[in-house]
């Protein structure tokens, strides 16, 4: 039986790999914030209360998972904000690099005694770290955060492929969730579906690059 982790598990995308995770038999631990009621109606194991801008509970949660106890990690935890030059909220800009680059790094690093060879870590990251796809501008917290993120995966990649840790950089789409209110033009289930998809067909070959969940290769 496969054992994921999920960070981000209580809602949106997160509560939506719990379950599809649970329907193919596997056992499924979240880290998340905040418990949400239906994530208590499962059967998974909760880490509740993790405030991921705290190096310190990251570290001290990945203590609970004993040594070569984890196939899948997923790095979905994340926040969101729009900074446009008119409003340039420093203290908002630092809080998504902090959940959304540097959390999936301190964490990834001190889970790495629980993973295994042939183990894989995925980043949920987003399109909008793409330097080269940006045609719009604004978004300055969260395009330097999802860059930062990605930069950093690719030198997890690189720096586990000795030890057969592969890692997955993960776009899910435009996905109709709380943290963009509820726009979008997918559904957490089928964005899920997806991530599913391309985390199964994660090796060796494909580790370290950048996908979209519909499985196209998205620019850096």
């Amino acid at each position: 039986m496969q054992h994921v982790v999920i960070t981000g598990g209580n809602r949106g995308i997160g509560l939506s790999l719990v379950k599809q995770y649970l329907a193919k038999g596997c056992k499924v631990t979240v880290v998340c914030r905040t418990m949400s009621a239906e994530l208590a109606d499962l059967d998974v194991t909760v880490h509740s209360g993790i405030d991921f801008s705290q190096t310190e509970q990251l570290q001290q949660v990945a203590q609970q998972f004993s040594n070569d106890s984890v196939d899948i990690l997923i790095n979905n935890a994340g926040i969101f904000s729009n900074e446009t030059l008119n409003e340039l909220d420093l203290t908002r800009i630092q809080a998504q690099f902090q959940v959304d680059a540097l959390a999936p790094l301190v964490l990834s690093h001190a889970m790495l005694p629980a993973l295994r060879k042939g183990s894989k870590i995925a980043m949920i990251t987003s399109r909008m770290g793409s330097i080269s796809d940006n045609g719009s501008g604004a978004y300055y917290g969260y395009r330097m955060a999802k860059a930062a993120l990605n930069a950093a995966s690719v030198s997890l990649s690189l720096d586990l492929a000795s030890q057969h840790i592969y890692v997955g950089i993960y776009h899910p789409g435009f996905v109709k969730t709380q943290m963009v209110g509820f726009a979008g033009d997918i559904s957490p289930d089928e964005a899920a579906r997806r991530l599913v998809e391309r985390i199964s067909e994660l090796s060796a070959d494909n580790s370290g690059q950048f996908f979209h969940s519909n499985g196209d290769a998205l620019p850096w």
